[in-house]
């Protein structure tokens, strides 16, 4: 059986308070040619479809043609609720959709039935687990013994896949909307200090795991035999300068039949996915900058003038109206910054004061990071969390 897969659409998106709709529109009509091309029987979104709760009329459209293209491939759609929808209005009109294979992320309910579908080997149940809060999960529970069980993300996911019945005999896939304990985050992510982490053990027992959250494309969990079984596909398009170096792609993934007692085997590749726009830095003095021997070496590396530009200026002093005068020559100039030594120092004072607003447990937890390079699990948290208690009271 075959499956596309990819997430973070983040439709409406606004970067640097310019609107993303025409890429995004351009990258949606990628998609939807590579699974014409592909002919999966499955293409999962992992959510964080639009970028906001309550998404721009524009966006919604979008989704709508997007939507209503896909389904007249006959491919089997399957679209997870993110951190950045409205669960509500992102499963409004869902039963009815199930009638052209689009299967809209249903409310969290804390009970689970898949979609189940078939080929040669056999049945493969999708399981839906859109994102989940500890607090959402405990108000789904009846007994007080379990909600008490919930002390964290690691374990209301836990507890949420525990509900999950596998079928004897049947492969299970799994799509979820999580924050992957070890996987390499971007700036354009929501991030909570390291207390939204989930352990990739949680997750044992899938044939494969078709996540969203994190932009960059990343393998973070495999079986005893080396086989990737969950993954982040990444974004479709790149939405920070931190995304400037990532490729991004598509992520195709084969399933094999399963053989007894074993999950089953997997084939993996990527298709690249070609933005309208690049997305680069460029860094030098006003003067090297706006040279046309500048301009022709950048051509010369297949850089376009039109490309979604962050400019970093060296000179000393602020050139007047420089934005104005750069985007006569890169007319989607992004953002403009310095980097000189007044810049440089004042990054220093800002730092100090940022540090003065943080609380002691951010404080220890970046601390903790930059000394061993991973962050603080759940329990290490918690228990951090007990002693500034003690010491200082309640944060």
């Amino acid at each position: 059986m075959k499956f596309i897969h990819t997430a973070d659409l983040h439709i409406g998106k606004r970067v640097c308070e310019r609107s993303m709709l025409s890429e995004q529109q351009h990258i949606l009509q990628a998609i939807l040619t590579a699974v014409k091309a592909e002919k999966p029987d499955a293409l999962f979104i992992a959510g964080d479809i639009y970028d906001k709760a309550v998404p721009p009329a524009e966006a919604v459209s979008l989704l709508d043609d997007f939507l209503v293209a896909l389904a007249a491939t006959g491919t089997k759609v399957f679209v997870l609720c993110g951190n950045h929808d409205s669960a509500e209005r992102l499963a409004f009109g869902g039963r009815l959709m199930e009638n052209e294979n689009i299967y809209m992320s249903p409310l969290y309910s804390g009970t689970f039935t898949p979609v189940t579908l078939q080929d040669e080997f056999g049945a493969v149940d999708i399981w839906l687990l859109p994102f989940v809060r500890p607090a959402v999960v405990r108000a789904g529970l009846q007994s007080a013994e379990e909600r008490s069980k919930v002390t964290d993300y690691t374990s209301a996911v836990r507890l949420s896949l525990s509900k999950m019945n596998f079928k004897a005999g049947r492969r299970n896939v799994l799509l979820a909307h999580q924050f992957v304990t070890g996987a390499e985050r971007s700036e354009s992510e929501e991030n909570v200090g390291g207390l939204d982490n989930v352990e990739a053990a949680v997750f044992a027992g899938f044939d494969y795991v078709a996540l969203g959250h994190i932009h960059k494309a990343q393998n973070v969990a495999y079986d005893a035999a080396g086989q990737v079984r969950v993954r982040y596909s990444g974004t479709p398009l790149k939405y920070s300068l931190s995304e400037a170096g990532q490729r991004k792609s598509l992520t195709v993934v084969e399933l094999g039949e399963a053989q007894e007692g074993k999950l089953a085997p997997i084939i993996m590749r990527e298709i690249p996915l070609l933005p309208n726009h690049e997305l680069r830095e460029i860094k030098g003095s006003f003067a090297e900058i706006i040279s046309p021997e500048f301009r022709q070496k950048q051509l010369a590396m297949g850089l376009k003038a039109d490309d979604y530009i962050y400019v970093k200026l060296t000179d000393e002093n602020d050139i007047t109206d420089a934005a104005l005068k750069l985007r006569g020559i890169y007319s989607n100039l992004m953002m403009l910054d310095y980097d000189n030594e007044r810049t440089r120092s004042q990054k220093i004072t800002m730092d100090i004061a940022k540090v003065e607003q943080k609380s002691p447990l951010e404080l220890f937890s970046a601390f903790f990071l930059e000394m061993t390079k991973r962050e603080l699990n759940a329990e290490e948290s918690e228990f951090l969390r007990g002693i500034i208690e003690k010491i200082w009271g309640a944060e």
